[in-house]
């Protein structure tokens, strides 16, 4: 499991960083009003997999949800990882389904 105090919210790139040895996982995000656009995951090959995917956004999304924050997944790979973890479609916002 990864620590959530790797975890960064770079404002200034907008994206969600994690930094594992050298290599840098990031989410890409667009932010207006109360609503968090995650538009684009990024994986660099030599750490990616399944466990990894899932610890990542998990991590996000609980850093979101501490913000009451709603979320539109633009990202193929962020939409489905909502689909599998259903705890999460609460933060989507009114109209939008997955």
């Amino acid at each position: 499991m990864i620590d959530a105090a790797e975890l960064i919210d770079n404002d200034f790139l907008r994206q969600f960083e994690l930094k594992v040895d050298d290599e840098l996982a990031k989410i890409e995000y667009s932010l207006q009003e109360r609503k968090i656009f995650l538009t684009k995951l990024v994986i660099p090959e030599c750490i990616h997999s399944d466990d990894f995917e899932t610890d990542f956004l998990t991590l996000v999304f609980e850093n979101i949800s501490e913000r009451n924050i709603s979320v539109v997944p633009t990202s193929p790979e962020i939409a489905k990882f909502i689909r599998r973890n259903r705890k999460y479609k609460k933060m989507l916002p009114v109209g939008i389904r997955i």
